[in-house]
């Protein structure tokens, strides 16, 4: 199988916390799979270190074969789970500015993602709701023709109400045959868009498998196995 991330004994330390234990992991091509876990579960760090943000400390990811690089960052999309745009420019300007440093970036894509969530170009940042701010990013991230969209809690931020348009948007504009990894604990609005999941729990992986399975084998939802790993 050809695989777009793979993890092999991958390992972080912040000091003396261990964020990442020794986890071995690969993951598909043209997928769209659940990060799942609590907050301090270490969904942030492998996201970071899968963008090149971060480095391990022993161990090794790789990116399309490839260890983090520049060439890797060219095939990644990263949607941060907080927001970083300057809120004075107008949405339009970090338009362009993603236009101007992506040679992937679509801006036809970006242009019909602000029209179908009623965002008005012209309007500056700080004039949107925190949930406005959030969406812009969102669009940016996925109108990138990207092999790996990697979105660390997209939808913690938006009213209960867009979630599943958000979602709807996430499904429908990544790139054919890309693979997105979507990081979150509100498991229960993401569950039928995902083809796979992932389970991390102190720092190991949990369970890894299809949505498919776990109704088969188990016999109960993915929202429900995962309240009984965590005990929430």
């Amino acid at each position: 199988m050809d695989y777009i991330l793979e993890c092999l004994s991958l390992t972080k330390k912040y000091s003396t916390v261990t964020a990442l234990d020794k986890i071995n992991l690969s993951i598909p091509k043209g997928k769209i799979i659940g990060l799942l876990g609590p907050n301090g579960s270490g969904k942030t760090t492998l996201i970071k270190l899968a963008s090149g943000l971060l480095v391990p400390t022993a161990g090794e990811i790789l990116v399309n074969n490839m260890k983090p690089c520049v060439a890797t960052k060219k095939l990644v999309s990263y949607l941060p789970d907080n927001t970083y745009l300057r809120i004075n420019l107008k949405v339009r300007d970090v338009l362009e500015y993603f236009n101007d440093f992506y040679a992937d970036f679509n801006m036809d894509k970006a242009r019909e993602m602000l029209k179908s969530l009623d965002i008005d170009e012209k309007r500056r940042l700080k004039e949107l709701s925190k949930g406005g701010r959030e969406k812009v990013q969102l669009i940016l991230v996925m109108s990138r023709e990207a092999k790996l969209y990697m979105l660390d809690e997209p939808i913690a931020g938006v009213d209960p109400a867009a979630r599943d348009y958000i979602l709807s948007t996430v499904v429908s504009n990544y790139s054919e045959g890309a693979t997105v990894i979507l990081s979150t604990h509100l498991l229960y609005d993401i569950e039928k868009f995902l083809d796979e999941f992932i389970i991390i729990k102190d720092g190991k992986i949990a369970m890894q498998s299809t949505v498919d399975e776990v109704r088969e084998e188990h016999g109960k939802s993915l929202d429900l196995l995962f309240r009984e790993v965590f005990k929430c």
